[in-house]
C-alpha cells in the first residue's frame, strides 16, 4: 500500500475535519501520514467533538496555538507552511509516495511574513523548476498558463518562448491527449480586430506541436464556446490563458468532484480544489469528495510511473 503525506492545510479552516471524517475512507487507499503534531490534532478534534482513530499515523511538525475556527491570522498561516515544508520532506526522503494538500488561506500566508503566493508558488521555487498548475476531473481538466496575477498583467504575460516551453513542460506529463487552448481575447482575436495575443499562441502551438511530432495542441479556441458540451465532446483537457478564464467554467460544472495538481515536478502532488471554507470551518459541515479525488489521483499518477 503507497504512502501518502497529508499537509494539514489552515488549521482554522476545513482541512483537519475533512482529514479526520475521511481517514476510515482514505485508510482502505493507501497509507496516510498527516503533517500535524498530537497537541493540535486533539484541539481540532476536541473542537468538532469527534474520536481520532488510532491509526491517524502522524508526522509531528512542531508549533503550538489556540485554533481559531474562521479566523485569518498569522499563527495558522505559519503552521500551514510548515505543515506543507514537512509533507514535501517526507516526499524527498522517499518516505512518502506522494503528497495531497489541504487548503491554506493565502492572507494567512502573507500576515505570516510569508512572499509565496500559494502551494504552487512555493513548489516551483523548491524545486526549481516551471509547475504546472491543473485542475479538473476525468469529466475535465484545466491547465493555467498564468495564476495568481492580476488580470492587467495577463496580456504581457503572453510571451511566445515562455508559452511554447510552457506547452512541451505540459506535454511530458500528458503525452497523447489531445489538448485545446484557449485564446486570450473575445472570439480569440477576430483575426487581429480584437486583439494581437492569438498570433503569439498560433505560433507558440504550431512550434510546439513541430516539437513533439503531432497535432497536440488545437488552437487558438474561441474562449466562449470551449467548454459547451458540444465541444468537450472531442477534448478533455484545455489550456487556459489565465485562472477565472479556465477555472469559472471547471467550478460551475464539478465544482465538488474537481482536484488541484501540480505537474512537472520530481514529486507528486494533488490538492483540493477548494478554499478553507472559514464559514462552516468546524461545524461538520464539510464534504470530503474533492478529497478523497486527489488522493485517488496522486495514487493514479504514482501508478503511471
Amino acid at each position: 500500500m503507497k504512502t501518502i503525506a497529508i499537509s494539514i492545510g489552515d488549521l482554522n479552516g476545513v482541512g483537519l475535519e475533512i482529514a479526520l471524517c475521511a481517514h476510515a475512507e482514505v485508510s482502505k487507499l493507501c497509507k496516510p501520514i498527516y503533517c500535524i503534531n498530537a497537541a493540535l490534532l486533539s484541539q481540532g478534534a476536541k473542537l468538532l467533538n469527534v474520536t481520532v482513530a488510532e491509526d491517524f499515523e502522524l508526522s509531528e511538525v512542531n508549533g503550538i496555538f489556540d485554533i481559531k475556527p474562521g479566523e485569518v491570522n498569522a499563527a495558522s498561516g505559519k503552521y500551514a507552511y510548515d505543515s506543507f515544508i514537512r509533507a514535501i520532506e517526507l516526499c524527498e526522503k522517499k518516505e512518502a509516495d506522494a503528497l495531497v494538500t489541504m487548503p491554506i488561506h493565502k492572507e494567512a500566508w502573507m500576515l505570516a511574513g510569508l512572499t509565496y503566493k500559494g502551494h504552487t508558488d512555493l513548489l516551483r521555487k523548491h524545486f526549481d523548476k516551471e509547475a504546472i498548475m491543473m485542475l479538473g476531473c476525468p469529466q475535465m481538466f484545466v491547465a493555467l498558463f498564468s495564476e495568481h496575477i492580476p488580470l492587467k498583467d495577463v496580456a504581457a504575460s503572453i510571451k511566445y518562448k515562455k508559452l511554447k516551453q510552457f506547452f512541451l513542460d505540459l506535454h511530458n506529463s500528458i503525452k497523447e491527449e489531445k489538448i485545446a487552448v484557449l485564446g486570450l481575447n473575445p472570439h480569440a482575436g477576430d483575426n487581429g480586430v480584437l486583439g494581437h495575443e492569438e498570433l503569439i499562441i498560433t505560433k507558440a502551438i504550431k512550434s510546439a506541436n513541430k516539437q513533439v511530432g503531432f497535432e497536440q495542441f488545437i488552437g487558438p479556441v474561441v474562449p466562449d464556446v470551449a467548454f459547451t458540451p458540444h465541444f468537450r465532446q472531442n477534448y478533455n483537457y484545455f489550456v487556459a490563458m489565465y485562472h477565472d478564464q479556465g477555472l469559472a467554467p471547471l467550478k460551475a460544472l464539478y465544482f465538488d468532484e474537481s482536484v488541484n495538481i501540480s505537474l512537472n515536478l520530481p514529486i507528486i502532488r494533488t490538492s483540493v480544489d477548494h478554499g478553507t471554507a472559514f464559514d462552516i470551518a468546524y461545524q461538520g459541515k464539510a464534504k470530503t469528495l474533492s478529497y478523497l479525488n486527489a488522493i485517488k489521483s496522486a495514487l493514479k499518477l504514482e501508478a503511471s510511473l
